[in-house]
């Protein structure tokens, strides 16, 4: 596997004022501590807020449906290597529908049977972004067989925004927070 550094290379946040507080408000775990991926960010809290933006509308106000857009995110997690990435979108994958099984697939070749013909486009999708930085001819055909063009557009700024965060995670050494798994197997994408 590629190599990660195994710790913080940025460590998060100890201490917050009242505006940093209320940007972290929502990303509080159970021990009232942010995840760790917003106490690094909150070192820079006007990309925070900005950051919270567009995630938190990818998440909550998007139009893809939510289990196909965790299968887009952890695709892109399992593709850069991503533990974090991929560990958080697994607990949130499973609470949108996706199966153990699902989920193992999403770190290996598309050769499986699990995936019928609208998440193969998916799959597709996400492999020809993090491939050549462009989705295929054929992918597109696909894709526009289950998405109109503003989903298609929403769907490959969702690989996107999470490759870039992936590449972070990585690059910042984030932590896995208490309770969130680790790959299941090593991917082999």
């Amino acid at each position: 596997m590629t190599y990660r550094p195994s710790s913080f290379r940025i460590t998060p946040i100890t201490e917050t004022d009242e505006e940093l507080s209320a940007l972290l408000e929502k990303t509080l775990l159970i021990d009232g501590k942010p995840a760790n991926i917003f106490g690094v960010l909150a070192k820079h809290p006007a990309l925070l807020k900005r950051f919270n933006l567009l995630g938190g509308f990818i998440l909550n106000k998007g139009m893809i449906p939510e289990r196909e857009r965790e299968i887009v995110i952890l695709r892109v997690g399992a593709h850069c290597r991503s533990r974090y990435e991929f560990g958080q979108h697994t607990l949130i994958g499973r609470k949108c529908g996706l199966s153990e099984e699902e989920i193992v697939a999403l770190l290996r070749p598309i050769g499986s049977n699990v995936w019928d013909k609208a998440d193969g486009a998916l799959i597709n999708m996400v492999d020809d972004l993090c491939l050549d930085d462009c989705v295929s001819d054929k992918t597109w055909v696909t894709l526009k067989d289950s998405w109109n063009d503003a989903e298609i557009i929403e769907l490959v700024l969702t690989a996107g925004f999470y490759r870039m965060v992936s590449g972070f995670l990585n690059s910042a050494g984030i932590e896995l927070d208490e309770g969130v798994p680790d790959f299941p197997e090593d991917p082999t994408i």
